[in-house]
């Protein structure tokens, strides 16, 4: 019976190493040829030889899977030294097989165990000893900001005059955008005392069909983005389905909510579901008008509504009582062509929105142009419409802007004093192909444009990337900050985040460069571009300013579950164009995106402490992989319906539905995350960040992984080992005068606070759902609380819900009523 036992064991073993062998073999071949690694066609044969051997000659089969191991430990360490990630990845599924080995049944030669299964186990010995020194490698950048900058006060904040310290009046709290609360009684020393005060639940959930995600920009994203306004003692926000509510500060309870009806045919067809603020405006006493305090929201069908911020009412003064049409002068508007997710900027009576034009479905889609409305009325008083002569201008009832040009969807910022609205535009679509750009179009993209409120006539434009065909968008306007001139004077200022990770700093009044933070023309790749469309040679880079912009990969950043889907993401990048970040994209041969799209700064933006003059940013790490390719082979065979632009957009069908059409050009493209068949990320971590730069020395004061893997499991499951990967983040981050910074945003559904000296974890809490939301944090009946929306968000994966959280240092836990 024992011998019977012992001989199925030893099969079993040989065909589990020969199947790995034969996949290794022929993989590692592959990827030989292509000019890869030679480790995997050298692992394949040793095992396939082992499982071999191991019929007749277990004492050798043993001995060759040891060498394997040893010569697998050694290849590793030269490949990612002691880069636990790196190890792990190369060294686990061969330490998990050679464990497998020392099962007392399996490929025993004599009657002494140990004897039989020494040289293994002086591999395995090996091999682990190198996975736990490489536990104590760091990812981190470890430093501490000076004592007496942590207490610095005093320094001036122009964005914050007239905004009590109490309230959080604006989606960055002020029209500037830092994000920086002046509370104090959540600090450093008593943050462990911070508990629940209140869950509200919204009652907006996802409905069947959303959050479901088939493609770069196709399916319905329900994404809980919001992040809350306070003003006196209540609080404001939006749903995804474009519900406005008002709560109570202290308690969390409902005071009103109001339900817009979006009409139908446009929820079906928006791919995101989000609406991430409201806007407060007061109207001047000197206008007459019946509702003076107003919030506005965006509604999911293009409109925008006005509500009595007391009583939840529409402000029947504004628009069509209430409500105004962002359809009107865009011509031509298919559903899910065109909505909004961010709240509009209002100051000096102006209401000023853009929005966002749907991605990479055609080029010949609506308008880019950016309205600003009276804010009383809702009478249009201005477009700035880049293709137009003159570009600012007043349409009439039968205009049309300009078709095509770049949008601009993420938040706005303004510097009041200064009469100036600071627009982040991005591209003229598609994203991917620009052979039919006009020059207007490539003049104004992924820019910031300052405009003057009143009048919306362009004051400045700084470009931050040329001729755009990476969707390299900026997704958030600029942060305001006062920074020290060379001579010893105030340089009013602004920070640009990108989605490359690079912050441009310029002159607010100007949009040239702060004097010290220049920015240089780089040579980037331009070989393989489209041969109807060019490249720029050159792009600009922040010369003095930290970048958070992620090394070109390598072949040996490849990433997987097992080496064996590692040694696919291998081959995809041997077969990939790449050559560094700017690689433009290739028609008929997938090129690798890195950084993406998604971004490594996307639209939370950044937060600026004006105190201190520290900037903390959030990052994340993910390639992307397109393809452009000719459109006759999809249309040829009626995958992909043909479109002039006239009504809906037809449905594509089978393949044809993760494919961006680009009706119009001479192209389709394809784009994805850069997943391997097991859905797990090509790059290994660090996969998320967060850091803190200092503004004065421009220098990294600090910056740590954030996030764990316990919520994203292969497959989109959400179960894992929380692992200190750092994790994807959607989502921002805030500061306080108590030197605690808030972050949710992270794939692990936790808000966390962080000493903003050193950026270490001082305090978290699990979330009932994706807390992919920016923070915020206020003042009532002598309280200070922390909030933040948690419901997840369809494009991360994470778990839905509709939780409003506050917190403060003594609240009692409880749930107000819906």
């Amino acid at each position: 019976m024992r011998d019977n036992s012992g001989r199925l064991w030893s099969l079993i073993t040989s065909v589990l190493l020969g199947l790995t062998g034969l996949f290794l073999f022929f993989g590692g071949a592959q990827l030989l040829f292509l000019g890869g690694s030679w480790f995997y066609i050298l692992a394949g044969c040793v095992m396939i030889g082992a499982a071999a051997a191991g019929f007749k000659n277990p004492k050798l089969a043993v001995r060759l899977y040891a060498g394997l191991l040893l010569v697998a430990t050694i290849w590793s360490l030269f490949e990612v030294g002691f880069n636990i990630w790196g190890l792990e990845v190369r060294l686990l599924t061969l330490v998990g097989l050679g464990a497998w080995l020392l099962i007392p049944g399996v490929w025993r030669s004599g009657t002494n165990w140990l004897a039989d299964k020494r040289e293994v186990l002086g591999a395995l010995a090996v091999s682990c000893l190198a996975l736990i020194v490489s536990c104590f490698t760091s990812y981190s950048i470890d430093g501490t900001v000076p004592d007496d900058r942590m207490v610095a006060q005093g320094q001036p904040d122009p964005a914050a005059d007239g905004v009590p310290d109490g309230d959080w009046s604006a989606y960055g709290r002020t029209m500037g955008g830092d994000r920086y609360s002046p509370l104090s009684q959540i600090n450093r020393s008593n943050i462990g005392s911070l508990k629940r005060a209140w869950v509200t639940r919204t009652g907006d959930v996802q409905q069947e069909g959303e959050g479901t995600v088939a493609g770069p920009d196709q399916g319905h994203e329900f994404n809980l983005e919001v992040t809350p306004i306070k003003v006196g003692n209540t609080l404001y926000m939006c749903t995804p389905h474009s519900w406005v509510m008002a709560m109570d500060a202290a308690t969390g309870k409902v005071k009103w909510k109001f339900d817009p009806h979006p009409a139908a045919a446009d929820l079906a067809k928006n791919v995101y579901l989000a609406c991430r603020g409201v806007t407060y405006y007061h109207v001047p006493d000197e206008i007459q008008t019946d509702c003076r305090d107003r919030i506005y929201s965006p509604v999911a069908d293009v409109r925008m509504v006005a509500l009595n911020a007391e009583t939840g009412k529409t402000c029947e003064d504004f628009g069509d009582h209430g409500f105004i049409s962002l359809r009107e002068y865009l011509g031509h508007v298919p559903h899910g062509f065109h909505f909004i997710t961010s709240p509009p900027l209002v100051a000096k009576n102006r209401l000023i929105t853009g929005g966002w034009v749907f991605d990479n479905q055609a080029n010949f889609e609506p308008s880019g142009a950016i309205r600003g409305f009276n804010a009383t009325t809702g009478a249009l008083e201005w477009a700035w419409d880049a293709g137009h002569n003159p570009e600012t201008w007043k349409p009439g009832p039968d205009d049309v802007l300009t078709r095509d040009t770049p949008n601009a969807w993420g938040v706005y910022t303004a510097d009041p004093a200064l009469g100036l609205v600071y627009i982040p535009t991005g591209n003229s679509p598609p994203d991917n192909w620009g052979g039919t750009r006009r020059p207007f179009d490539d003049a104004t993209s992924s820019s910031t444009i300052a405009l003057d409120i009143e009048t919306g006539e362009r004051r400045w434009t700084y470009q931050t990337v040329h001729h755009d065909l990476w969707d390299m968008d900026i997704p958030s306007g600029p942060s305001m900050v006062e920074l020290p001139g060379p001579n010893g004077e105030t340089i009013p200022a602004l920070v640009q985040s990108t989605k490359r990770g690079e912050f441009f700093v310029l002159d607010r009044r100007t949009g040239q460069p702060v004097p010290g933070y220049p920015v240089e023309e780089r040579p980037v790749p331009t070989a393989g571009h489209a041969p109807d469309d060019h490249v720029s040679p050159t792009q600009p880079y922040p010369a003095a300013m930290p970048s958070l912009t992620p090394p070109d990969l390598k072949e040996s950043d490849m990433w997987g579950a097992t080496l064996l889907d590692q040694m696919i993401c291998r081959i995809e990048y041997r077969q990939s164009a790449y050559e560094g970040q700017f690689t433009p994209p290739h028609v008929g041969q997938t090129t690798i995106v890195y950084p993406a799209f998604y971004g490594v700064v996307d639209w939370q933006g950044i937060t600026i402490d004006p105190q201190r003059k520290i900037m903390l940013a959030n990052a994340s790490y993910l390639p992307f992989r397109i393809k452009l390719d000719h459109r006759q082979k999809l249309e040829g065979d009626g995958i992909l319906p043909k479109w002039n632009g006239q009504g809906d957009e037809p449905a594509a069908k089978g393949d044809a539905l993760s494919v961006s059409p680009d009706y119009g050009t001479p192209y389709i493209a394809l784009t994805n995350p850069w997943l391997n068949p097991l859905q797990i990320p090509c790059k290994g971590p660090v996969w998320g960040t967060l850091s803190a730069i200092d503004l004065v020395t421009k220098k990294i004061i600090w910056q740590h992984p954030v996030g764990t893997t316990r919520d994203t499991g292969p497959f989109r499951t959400h179960n894992n080992l929380p692992l200190p990967t750092g994790m994807y983040n959607i989502g921002g981050n805030i500061v306080t005068k108590g030197g605690v910074v808030f972050m949710g945003a992270t794939a692990d559904d936790y808000l966390r606070a962080f000493d903003l000296a050193t950026g270490k974890v001082l305090w978290s809490d699990r979330l009932p759902a994706g807390g992919q939301a920016t923070p915020m944090s206020y003042e009532i009946g002598g309280k200070q609380y922390v909030l933040i929306a948690a419901g997840g968000h369809g494009g991360l994966g994470t778990r839905s819900g509709d939780y409003i959280i506050a917190y403060t240092l003594d609240g009692q836990q409880g749930t107000a009523a819906r």
